[in-house]
């Protein structure tokens, strides 16, 4: 397991933290270590409370991977999309609990979820993608256009627009925003809410909404990273 991730238990729900001491950028072997231990959350635990460290939930991609050649970005970019669509298909019901900022890659986690809870403060939520010089991957676009309101997705997307904590919840990346003392604690309850469902009836259902966009993605995952880095 990566050292930027540790792993506990509240009752019946899994908490797992990302938190590298910087950005929590998402690197080769954190997804790696989430996806792991989404897996045994899956097995174990009645949800799962999915956040960041104080002020960042993640930045993003590891942009030394991303600079270290086209293979080596299509791996991690590839990674990155599987890691969203576990999320969005995992056997609980996942929430993330949004530490602060959560920009490109962590702003896709936050449409990939169930119940996304932000903090308060001058935090950056959004696609940076277009601002920094590249076209926004269709996977991306999936979520987006699956979770974010009408109202936003031309600016969220293709305007590149980046959002405060509150604004993101009339966009759709957030459903609540709280103080930072009550973030975990929010998150727990509404984990430990969702946790008490039926839960073949909320899959199912769930699936049954959502299962047209990951279906989407993953048709369109290989020739997109192709294109992407070739």
């Amino acid at each position: 397991m990566s050292d930027s991730l540790t792993c506990e238990r509240d009752g019946d729900v899994a908490i797992l933290r990302l938190d590298d001491g910087k950005a929590n950028a998402l690197s080769p072997d954190l997804i790696a270590s989430v996806s792991d231990a989404l897996r045994r959350a899956g097995d174990e635990a009645g949800a799962v409370v999915l956040t960041g460290r104080p002020g960042r939930f993640s930045a993003g991609f590891d942009l030394s991977v991303l600079k270290a050649g086209a293979d080596a970005g299509r791996e991690l970019v590839t990674a990155g999309a599987e890691l969203a669509v576990q999320v969005a298909r995992h056997p609980t019901p996942v929430v993330l609990a949004c530490t602060g900022h959560a920009l490109a890659m962590g702003a896709v986690l936050l449409c990939a979820g169930d119940q996304r809870i932000g903090t308060s403060g001058d935090f950056k939520i959004g696609f940076n993608e277009v601002a920094i010089g590249m076209t926004a991957p269709l996977f991306l676009l999936e979520f987006a256009a699956d979770r974010l309101s009408k109202r936003h997705l031309q600016r969220a997307t293709i305007q590149a627009e980046i959002y405060g904590p509150d604004t993101a919840v009339d966009a759709g990346f957030l459903d609540a925003v709280v103080g930072p003392d009550d973030l975990l604690p929010t998150a727990l309850a509404h984990a430990q809410k969702l946790a008490q469902l039926p839960r073949g009836a909320y899959v199912n259902t769930r699936a049954r909404v959502r299962g047209a966009t990951l279906e989407r993605i993953e048709a369109t995952l290989a020739e997109d990273m192709a294109s992407a880095f070739a």
